[in-house]
């Protein structure tokens, strides 16, 4: 029988180590927002060389799991860079777990912006050009706001499963909400009471977040149609 009480008692010893997530899944979507742009300009240019790396790394992160794109990272990056010298096997595997992320991140961010710029028009990159913009220019105040508010609905299901794939973490090590559980679990054998705990935070958190999106989504449109009538 399940008791409630335990799930009552659990929830707060849980959110305690939320911070941890936050951490986990702030920093890997920011850089992994900043690295998947630079990634998906290749294919966006057609530079050659580039553009083929590029695929073959979106390939590669869309067609393995997250878990085991962690165990490559925290196991075989030591490796690598051991080969020139380099000793970081005794790093907190609280950064290994942010490479991966961003890594993994960096690939969907990459395919949803690389979408979300051919979606906008070229005769508007051509029409900024004639005004005499740079294409530079040309990208960052006329395509780049656009491509943006097409790709807001994909970032935010990208945020929202970045935030559940957090709780793999525990399984380098990282004392996350997760890892926090599994020592409950070994602690009180309450197994079921543990999981529906962290159920309900993710849940919520979740909620939280889709919410927040969609305020985002709503205030970027109505934004961008007052400065459309304005212009």
């Amino acid at each position: 029988m399940i008791d409630v009480q335990y799930i009552i008692d659990f929830i707060p010893k849980l959110v305690s180590y939320l911070p941890i997530t936050f951490k986990i899944f702030a920093s890997s979507l920011l850089l992994g927002l900043i690295l998947g742009i630079g990634i998906a300009l290749p294919r966006i240019y057609q530079i050659q060389g580039l553009r083929q790396l590029s695929a073959l790394y979106i390939s590669f992160i869309r067609g393995t799991p997250i878990l085991i794109q962690l165990f490559l990272v925290f196991y075989g990056l030591p490796y690598i860079v051991g080969l020139f010298g380099i000793n970081i096997s005794r790093m907190d595997a609280f950064y290994f777990v942010i490479i991966t992320y961003t890594l993994s991140n960096a690939g969907a961010f990459a395919e949803i912006f690389r979408a979300a710029v051919k979606s906008v028009d070229y005769g508007q990159t051509e029409a900024a050009e004639s005004l005499g913009m740079t294409s530079t220019q040309a990208f960052v105040r006329i395509i780049l706001p656009q491509a943006f508010r097409v790709a807001l609905p994909n970032i935010g299901s990208l945020a929202v499963s970045s935030l559940k794939d957090t709780s793999l973490a525990f399984s380098v090590g990282v004392m996350d909400m997760m890892g926090r559980g599994e020592t409950l679990i070994t602690a009180t054998m309450k197994t079921l009471e543990v999981y529906i705990g962290l159920a309900i935070i993710y849940y919520l958190i979740v909620l939280l977040l889709e919410y927040g999106f969609k305020l985002i989504e709503r205030y970027y449109n109505r934004h961008t149609r007052m400065a459309t009538v304005e212009g």
